[in-house]
């Protein structure tokens, strides 16, 4: 089942987009209703509100004045997480409960305002932002909600900044056109991406770079994809003594890469790689294991094959392909993979020729002659001395320069 996390700020429209997906199949919980349906009258949270906040929140009837409280809360931060204490626990509950009742036939989505300013987002596969200008949503606020200005602004400067959503965002879903525009991108998303990768996600179909190899000029959104790949797989293996980074080509800035973003996962022993909690966990977290390819080139010629074992799973994203290799902590092929990385990022001369060895080699793809990966082998056995003597010329090491 596919897990997708929808936000935006105040005004974006998200709720518009979250009935356009339910309209399309998709079962949404909906967290702005969860949070008013735990402080309804009789509700263990609304006595605590009223204890906090006074008396002056409460309607005569006995039911929260929503708008007396929020007078209080948005222009105050601390006050603000003083109610989130409240109605956070209560809020969880009831959103894991809705959620695992969800049918496993349907694509899962979660309506949540504060996705990214909880850090939530890494619970989902995927993150949809439906993005619209601060300005526009006072100007909605304000024309269509009624809302004061000072108030509208408040609320908008409480929540994430754009940047911040940006960096959560595996979609982000423009809202300054008309309904029609958005409705029809709405659909698109739902066409292309989000029903594609819950059919790969049912069937354990990975994604593969595509043949023959496309060389990519280098993509500042490559930075975010891999963080987000990152903080995704170390929230799956949480409490499993794990080290995950950004490693590949599109880790490093100013390089020519397949799009395609490479995740090494660091385990204690790689024996720990094997257990069925490892794999099912990566598995929920939408990776498939690929047991075709369990071992990277030995370096120098003639090493220990055994210090350069991996397991190695692809993601099941139609959009972005990402390839997880897991080594062992310390491991020849696992200091490699960091030290590679790092030497490009400090070496320009050495991105050249990296880049320069890349371009030849997709060439010879296209020709129909040999294996992109296969085919660097003979560049990267030149490399890797260079790699090992700026280690020790400049004191690298695996802790000590990491990201």
């Amino acid at each position: 089942m596919l897990r997708v996390g929808l936000t935006g700020g105040i005004g974006s429209g998200k709720s518009t987009v979250a009935a356009l997906l339910r309209e399309l199949g998709a079962a949404v919980t909906d967290a702005d209703a969860v949070a008013r349906e735990v402080v309804q009258s009789g509700q263990p949270a609304l006595g605590a509100i009223a204890a906090e906040f006074g008396r002056g929140v409460i309607r005569p009837d006995g039911s929260l004045d929503r708008a007396a409280l929020a007078a209080i809360v948005f222009p105050d931060q601390q006050r603000l997480q003083a109610l989130e204490a409240i109605t956070g626990p209560a809020i969880a509950a009831r959103v894991a409960s809705l959620r695992g009742a969800v049918p496993p036939a349907l694509v899962d989505v979660y309506d949540m305002p504060l996705l990214v300013e909880k850090g939530l987002w890494v619970h989902e596969h995927l993150t949809v932002v439906v993005a619209v200008s601060a300005d526009e949503r006072v100007r909605r606020l304000v024309s269509f909600r009624g809302m004061p200005e000072a108030d509208a602004r408040a609320r908008i400067a409480a929540q994430a900044t754009d940047e911040q959503r940006r960096q959560a965002a595996d979609i982000w879903l423009p809202n300054e056109g008309t309904r029609e525009e958005l409705t029809d991108a709405v659909q698109r998303v739902w066409r292309e991406r989000l029903l594609p990768y819950d059919e790969n996600l049912r069937h354990g179909i990975p994604v593969r770079r595509p043949r023959p190899v496309r060389l990519c000029e280098p993509d500042p959104n490559w930075a975010a994809e891999g963080s987000r790949a990152v903080a995704r797989i170390a929230h799956a293996l949480a409490g499993q003594g794990v080290e995950v980074e950004h490693v590949g080509s599109t880790s490093i800035r100013d390089l020519v890469a397949k799009d395609v973003i490479d995740v090494q996962v660091g385990v204690r022993r790689l024996a720990d790689a094997d257990s069925p909690a490892f794999e099912n966990a990566l598995t929920r977290a939408g990776y498939v294991v690929r047991r075709d390819n369990r071992s990277d080139t030995p370096h120098p010629a003639g090493a220990d094959g055994e210090g350069w074992a991996k397991r190695y799973y692809s993601g099941c994203d139609p959009e972005q392909v990402v390839h997880v290799h897991v080594r062992e902590i310390g491991s020849p092929g696992y200091v490699f993979a960091l030290a590679f990385r790092d030497w490009l990022r400090a070496e320009p001369s050495a991105r050249t020729a990296y880049a320069t060895e890349k371009h030849r080699v997709a060439h010879l793809e296209l020709s129909g002659v040999g294996d992109y990966t296969v085919a660097k082998e003979p560049w990267f056995e030149v490399a890797y001395p260079q790699v090992q003597d700026w280690v020790r010329r400049s004191g690298w090491t695996e802790r000590g320069h990491r990201g």
